[in-house]
């Protein structure tokens, strides 16, 4: 059946049109027909801000979490820093945090070529920055994003840890975006097995994205960046991707960095193969981990936070 599903996946992404010639407006409008995804039964949404910035709070059906001081995750959309929103990406959003059993906060982060690098960076600093102001534990808080959301959400652990603030319990990475200056050997080696990128299509994302400024920038290319001091990591990619360097390195760059690093690579799947749940088996078992993986560390973190002052027993 995994096979099945695998062939049936590649062949249904070749099949999709690419047209070169379609206009931002129109890439933004396709890409949201072919990232969005049905919510879990039960689950709540809510338009919020943070940060300054629109966003959207996802609480999916059934237990969120230890209820003497709840969690939340932070989920980044993909979208090569051009397109998606937090619409976009509720669905995949929900399906982690449902797993992981904490209500989910998606920014709609500033997008390019309107706002260019750094823009994006600033925005989800300052939506982390806001969580702890509330009053959220950085223990109890936990990452998350994918693409070029995955690589904005290890840009805002290298910004949170710049600025001197805590950093979160851990964070879920699924097919990073991290190297702009697209060092990594997999993006001509596996051009023929990619059905949905090239160099060429990934440099006109950059392009847009860093508008002129250095791509070795470490909050553009977190896979180029000092790791040291970085929560866990799980990190998830396809074997089929040109990406795959990205998360390869990143993941060696962490551990020489004395981190806490997972990575995962599936075989004979796609970038973002996760949000294909429900009709890949592969996606549905990478999430069940990835929320394991994220519960794991959020039940850790109430080992070491500090007990109620009061507490009422019935």
């Amino acid at each position: 059946m995994t096979q099945r599903q695998r062939a049936a996946l590649d062949a249904a992404l070749r099949a999709a049109p690419h047209p070169a010639d379609e206009t931002l407006e129109q890439r933004r409008a396709g890409f949201v027909l072919a990232m969005g995804r049905e919510l879990p039964a039960g689950t709540r949404t809510t338009a919020t801000t943070l940060g300054g910035r629109p966003a959207v709070d996802v609480v999916p059906g059934g237990p969120t979490g230890d209820t003497r001081e709840p969690g939340v995750l932070l989920y980044l959309h993909g979208g090569g820093y051009l397109l998606g929103s937090a619409e976009t990406h509720a669905g995949l959003a929900a399906q982690l945090a449902q797993r992981a059993g904490v209500p989910a906060v998606l920014l709609d982060y500033r997008l390019a070529p309107e706002h260019p690098f750094p823009a994006a960076v600033d925005d989800a600093l300052a939506a982390y920055r806001e969580l702890l102001e509330r009053g959220t534990s950085p223990a109890r808080t936990v990452l998350a994003g994918d693409s070029a959301g995955a690589g904005l959400a290890v840009a805002t652990l290298v910004a949170a840890r710049r600025a001197g603030l805590p950093l979160p319990a851990a964070a879920v990475l699924f097919s990073p975006f991290a190297d702009l200056t697209l060092s990594g050997d997999s993006i001509d080696a596996l051009a023929a097995t990619d059905p949905l990128f090239t160099r060429a299509s990934l440099q006109e994302y950059v392009t847009a994205y860093l508008a002129g400024q250095d791509p070795a920038d470490e909050l553009a290319s977190p896979g180029l960046a000092d790791l040291h001091g970085l929560p866990p990591l799980l990190i998830q990619v396809g074997a089929h991707e040109v990406l795959l360097d990205d998360a390869v390195r990143l993941a060696a760059r962490a551990g020489a960095a004395d981190v806490d690093v997972t990575l995962e690579i599936v075989a004979g799947v796609p970038h973002v193969f996760q949000n294909r749940f429900g009709e890949l088996d592969d996606a549905d078992a990478a999430l069940d981990r990835a929320g394991r993986f994220l519960t794991d560390h959020l039940a850790a973190s109430k080992d070491t936070s500090p007990a109620p002052a009061t507490r009422t027993r019935t």
